[in-house]
């Protein structure tokens, strides 16, 4: 079973960053699309940002300019550098992952834990 595991979650003040990095149990490169998400109690699972096979990126409005979503094929890891946070980009962040090619996540992560506040 393929696993994905997050890191990098915590507490910062608004204005700060922080940077979250996923490791899947098989290559990175096994995977067509991979992406955070993040939920808050209450509302719905949103897509933050994607990455392709081929390395183009998406991202939610909410998080343009702010957020850069990156692979690191030697450490076979999915990172999201997230720079001047703001009180709405609270949640738990989950790491997802489509293998099989048909837009469908098919692997998620625990998700980790951001809280930004003053």
């Amino acid at each position: 079973q393929v696993q994905l595991a997050e890191s990098g979650g915590g507490s910062v003040e608004p204005g700060g960053s922080l940077r979250l990095t996923c490791v899947p149990s098989i290559s990175i490169d096994d995977f067509f699309d991979m992406g955070w998400f993040r939920q808050v109690p209450g509302k719905e699972r949103e897509e933050v940002a994607t990455i392709d096979s081929t390395g183009t990126t998406t991202y939610a409005e909410s998080v343009k300019g702010r957020f850069t979503l990156s692979k690191d094929n030697a450490k076979n890891s999915l990172n999201l550098q997230m720079n001047s946070l703001k009180v709405e980009d609270n949640g738990s962040y989950y790491c997802a992952a489509d293998e099989f090619g048909d837009g469908h996540m098919d692997h998620w992560g625990k998700g980790t834990l951001v809280t930004i506040s003053s």
